[in-house]
């Protein structure tokens, strides 16, 4: 099992694709107020999130709630900043991944406390960041690869077609 922590998230189209890659991987999604939207079950429901019930959501009210409630013995902070590639790194299983804020990332404090468990995603020099939902999918995909993605179902329809060369 992967943790996703997200802290202070503010698109809530973000937080629903993020969602989504935790309800189809068993991940946990960690939210980290403020959050910048209602995620309240109307708010769910009148967002059309009809796999939010797959997914185990836990809410803080700061990195300080956060850290008094959970056993964190491995993570991994996601940032543009960081010294060292994500696939650099090793995953467990139980990891938590870290993803700031959509405009400004996770707090440099936070980032500089936890040094070491930084990773970054490698892109072009002009470009400014990935979107935050395509980012926390290539940390859990590649967390998931590490640990051979247990518990998830590993053939797809066409196993068996006798089509297949």
């Amino acid at each position: 099992m992967l943790n996703v922590v997200l802290v202070a998230p503010e698109i809530p189209q973000n937080t629903g694709n993020i969602a989504r890659t935790c309800a189809a991987t068993g991940s946990v999604l960690h939210l980290v107020k403020p959050l910048g939207f209602d995620i309240s079950e109307s708010a769910v429901k009148r967002a059309g999130l009809d796999y939010w019930h797959l997914v185990e959501v836990r809410v803080y009210e700061d990195l300080e709630d956060f850290f008094s409630k959970n056993d964190v013995k491995q993570m991994r902070l996601f940032s543009t900043k960081a010294p060292r590639a994500y696939t650099e790194a090793d995953y467990a299983d139980g990891c938590y991944l870290f993803f700031g804020r959509e405009t400004k990332g996770l707090p440099e404090d936070f980032l500089n406390a936890h040094y070491e468990n930084c990773v970054r995603i490698p892109m072009r020099e002009e470009a400014r960041s990935l979107n935050l939902s395509n980012s926390v999918a290539v940390g859990v995909f590649e967390a998931l690869r590490q640990l051979q993605f247990p518990h998830l179902q590993d053939w797809g329809k066409m196993k068996n077609n006798p089509n297949r060369r």
